[in-house]
């Protein structure tokens, strides 16, 4: 688990490789990340947009942006929490993401970024 906080916000990451929805022979590795998005602030904020960079070890680079996480742009109140998961393949065994996420704060319509933090993808059997 790696977990950062920027502007007041908490993000906190786990993944774990997924074998049921990976292909080794072809070259195709799925992992499942959680996120857990905390407002430590003392304001309403609202998350607006994604941005992932996501790397692989074969030299595989690639960026995914867009509205929102899983469909939604969540409110988060002080001290509220809101989490979701994901999935990422890969083309090879080992990989990492990380990315930022762009909020508002809803009291004066400034945007901000929130880092998150960047997180291992590694098939179990590369750690040994």
């Amino acid at each position: 688990m790696v977990k950062t906080t920027t502007n007041n916000i908490e993000i906190t990451v786990e993944s774990s490789f997924w074998p049921k929805h990976s292909l080794p022979k072809e070259n195709h590795y799925f992992f499942i990340y959680y996120i857990t998005i905390q407002n430590k602030s003392d304001y309403s904020v609202q998350l607006l947009r994604r941005h992932w960079d996501i790397a692989d070890s074969n030299g595989d680079k690639r960026v995914v942006e867009g509205d929102g996480v899983v469909g939604e742009t969540p409110v988060l109140e002080p001290g509220q929490k809101f989490e979701y998961n994901s999935g990422c393949n890969l083309q090879s065994e080992i990989g990492y993401m990380k990315g930022f996420y762009t909020f508002v704060k809803l009291l004066d319509e400034k945007e901000f970024t929130v880092e998150i933090p960047r997180f291992d993808l590694v098939v179990p059997a590369k750690l040994n």
